[in-house]
């Protein structure tokens, strides 16, 4: 089948998404130790959560770039990641979409939340051609994330690294079948009405979200 463009792939149970993050060892050690994030880790600046793995392997280079040594695992609430999204604003204007470039612009200024949809990439960190979720965080989004949306935070690193070995050494599908096997996240079509640039319902299932309970 052909694969929308645009859905939230995820590791999620039935009450639980995992995201992930990368950050320095001094922020990911202790965070990874406590289960929740050191002081040191900045709850006022605007942090991003993303649920593709892969994703987070391009941002952070297999967790091998500067700052972001540790990759980590956190596992937090639907409810949560269901209220950053119910509050979010979509991070670029959208004609059609928003009734007008200020009316975004206050709309983005003033959301706790913010939605990108960024290409999500193989294991060679090529783009493909569909996007995955990144979700923004600041303000009281930030604030509830770490301190009431966090299940558990595991350190990744190792697979990170796993994996890349494989994938260096071309043995893609060793590499594969160590992935998170991520699905796509049932989240209604009403919660992502605002942050999906392919809402209009001739296009939902071929170029905007995929179908049943989906965006």
């Amino acid at each position: 089948m052909e694969e929308p463009l645009r859905r939230i792939r995820a590791l999620h149970t039935v009450s639980t998404i995992t995201v992930y993050q990368a950050y320095s060892h001094e922020i990911g050690l202790p965070a990874v130790r406590d289960g929740r994030f050191p002081a040191a880790w900045k709850p006022d600046r605007m942090t991003w959560i993303k649920p593709s793995f892969m994703w987070m392997m391009y941002r952070s280079g297999w967790g091998m770039k500067e700052g972001q040594e540790t990759v980590l695992a956190v596992e937090i609430t639907r409810e949560g990641f269901e209220w950053a999204l119910q509050h979010a604003c979509l991070s670029r204007y959208e004609r059609g979409l928003h009734p007008d470039r200020a009316t975004w612009q206050r709309d983005l200024k003033h959301a706790p939340a913010r939605v990108q949809w960024d290409p999500e990439r193989d294991l060679h960190l090529r783009p493909l051609p569909h996007r995955s979720l990144q979700l923004g965080l600041s303000g009281e989004a930030s604030a509830r994330y770490a301190d009431e949306w966090i299940v558990s935070i595991k350190h990744v690193t190792p697979l990170a690294t796993e994996i890349y070995a494989l994938v260096r050494d071309g043995e893609l599908d060793s590499a594969a079948r160590l992935l998170p096997q991520e699905q796509e996240y049932p989240a209604s079509a009403e919660l992502l009405t605002r942050l999906c640039p392919d809402r209009q319902s001739g296009h939902m299932n071929r170029s905007g979200f995929g179908g049943g309970s989906m965006r």
